[in-house]
């Protein structure tokens, strides 16, 4: 008899050093939906929320205040209103879209900075928050 190969344990987990060191660079990347609903709450925003899907789904229902700008759309001229060092941040259907990497792959060609929020729609459906169908253009919240 052979034993069963373990996958979750063939390989040996990283140290508590390297642990910490990747999960904490990986916040640099990305945020979630829990913490972007919250920051949407405070007085002050300190980012600015892309959907990146297509313009059907961003008009049946969108993360409330979030800009509808498809990745093809992101070019330097469109965020010309904001300030270098503005953080965008991006969004798509959920998990199972890579939308989201790709318009922040094309946000940081731009030198922009930007992180993903994860889950996109499903994770923010899964949190139970509610979506919109106001839209909101990058004029009104670039002033």
């Amino acid at each position: 008899m052979h034993a069963e190969i373990n996958p979750v344990t063939i390989f040996p987990a990283a140290s508590s050093q390297q642990a910490i060191a990747h999960f904490e660079a990986s916040l640099a990347f990305e945020t979630d939906c829990w913490d972007v609903n919250f920051a949407l709450g405070l007085p002050q925003s300190d980012f600015v929320l892309l959907d990146v899907r297509s313009a059907e789904a961003y008009d049946k229902g969108h993360v409330p205040g979030a800009i509808h700008l498809p990745r093809g759309k992101i070019i330097a001229s469109k965020l010309a209103a904001y300030p270098a060092n503005t953080l965008f941040v991006t969004y798509c259907a959920g998990p199972h879209c890579n939308g989201a990497t790709k318009a922040a792959i094309a946000l940081a060609k731009l030198g922009r900075p930007v992180k993903i929020m994860i889950g996109g729609v499903t994770g923010w459906l899964d949190e139970g928050f509610s979506l919109s169908t106001e839209p909101q253009t990058l004029a009104s919240l670039a002033s």
